[in-house]
């Protein structure tokens, strides 16, 4: 039997809650957990190059298995190598399945046994995904963590729905598992389903824990459920998954929910909300969001975030960037985008030493009181 692609070793738990400190070792390295993952949907993190990542910290990046298969093609990045060569990016990468953009950008779905009948949301062409099709997507491109095709009901649906789709989901995660060709150098990941029911939840988790998979991930999470929803099914899911592999919230970004779900035994995040709204001028600073286009920012010529050492606040002005945004030069939401990944990947560094120090609850009251939560501690992004 080979040796898994993919191993987790957990270093410490934290005393007064679920937080892990562990390392994950990938065939492109091994990194700290736990960890936030930038996203680079199409082979590329927005605006951002690989030697800007790697300065920043970070040790993994995310692609899109969807998008890629769309554009340029599986074949075309196999024939350049495979992911890591293709983009330039010696470290981790994981990639997705594809199955989130089934179900949330392609039209007119039609969900059978043997896959997803559907729409290219580029084209309008018709296309068709099965476990197979996606794990052999996911093998062409040669990412070091893989995930499992499932599918990704909403939060709200029925209960009779919810289990029928945790039981499809299921025999999927099987039928991947079996077509899965480079177990050696690419991890696959179950993920758990079965939104906010919990005797479903415990049935997805069983089901996939059985097959043994490297790794697990927590799906069907930040899709318009509440946080405490989002905490309430975090604390009865991650107990279910093993302690000795990984654990991964898929799609969650926010400074709180990344906190919160460490401290429910998470080991692995992932989102392209720091991105996505830094092209809009908005920032996480350690005083809570700064809208930097604002009007008030225009003769305040100090950075970003004043406790802030990335590359932005180290040499550049709100004022600088805000005229930027103004002038529609691209510097400017490049400058954004910097520092909002390097807030949470130096976010993630003072949550691991938390866990070391026993302290993460202090931590986290200090964050969010000098962040700004509301009481309620809603996000605020």
């Amino acid at each position: 039997m080979t040796e898994p692609a993919i191993k987790y070793r957990l270093i410490k738990k934290e005393k007064h809650t679920g937080a892990r400190l562990g390392e994950i070792i990938t065939p492109h390295g091994t990194f700290p957990t736990p960890i936030f993952m930038p996203v680079g949907t199409q082979a590329t993190v927005k605006a951002i190059s690989p030697e800007e990542l790697k300065a920043m910290g970070a040790d993994i990046i995310l692609s899109n298995t969807y998008h890629l298969w769309l554009r340029p093609g599986e074949d075309l990045v196999e024939e350049a190598g495979g992911l890591h060569k293709f983009m330039n990016w010696d470290k981790g990468i994981l990639t997705d399945s594809g199955g989130f953009q089934v179900f949330s950008l392609a039209q007119m779905r039609d969900i059978t046994e043997e896959g997803v009948h559907f729409k290219s949301h580029l084209s309008g062409e018709k296309l068709f995904l099965s476990p197979e099709k996606a794990i052999g997507i996911e093998n062409a491109l040669g990412a070091d963590v893989m995930m499992s095709f499932d599918e990704c009901p909403p939060f709200y649906e029925t209960y009779d729905y919810i289990q029928k789709s945790v039981a499809r989901t299921s025999r999927w995660a099987e039928r991947g598992l079996k077509a899965h060709k480079n177990p050696d150098t690419q991890g696959l990941f179950g993920i758990v389903q079965g939104a906010g029911y919990e005797d479903l939840r415990r049935q997805s988790a069983q089901d996939l824990v059985s097959l043994d998979f490297p790794g697990y991930s927590i799906g069907g999470l930040s899709v318009g459920e509440s946080k405490d929803e989002m905490n309430r099914v975090l604390d009865f899911t991650t107990p279910m998954l093993p302690e000795n592999k990984p654990r991964y919230l898929m799609g969650v970004g926010s400074p709180d929910a990344l906190i919160d779900g460490v401290i429910r035994g998470v080991d692995m995040f992932d989102c392209v909300l720091p991105t996505r709204i830094a092209r809009n001028g908005t920032c996480m600073t350690s005083q809570g969001r700064v809208v930097v286009k604002n009007a008030k920012y225009a003769r305040d010529f100090g950075p970003l975030d004043p406790k802030c050492d990335c590359y932005t606040c180290k040499n550049f002005s709100r004022a600088y960037i805000r005229h930027l945004f103004k002038a529609d030069e691209t510097f400017g939401l490049r400058l954004t985008s910097y520092h909002n990944l390097h807030f949470l990947i130096n976010l993630m560094k003072d949550v691991r030493q938390a866990i070391m120090d026993d302290n993460l609850l202090e931590f986290r009251e200090a964050f969010f009181e000098e962040y700004g939560y509301n009481a309620d501690n809603k996000r605020n992004f």
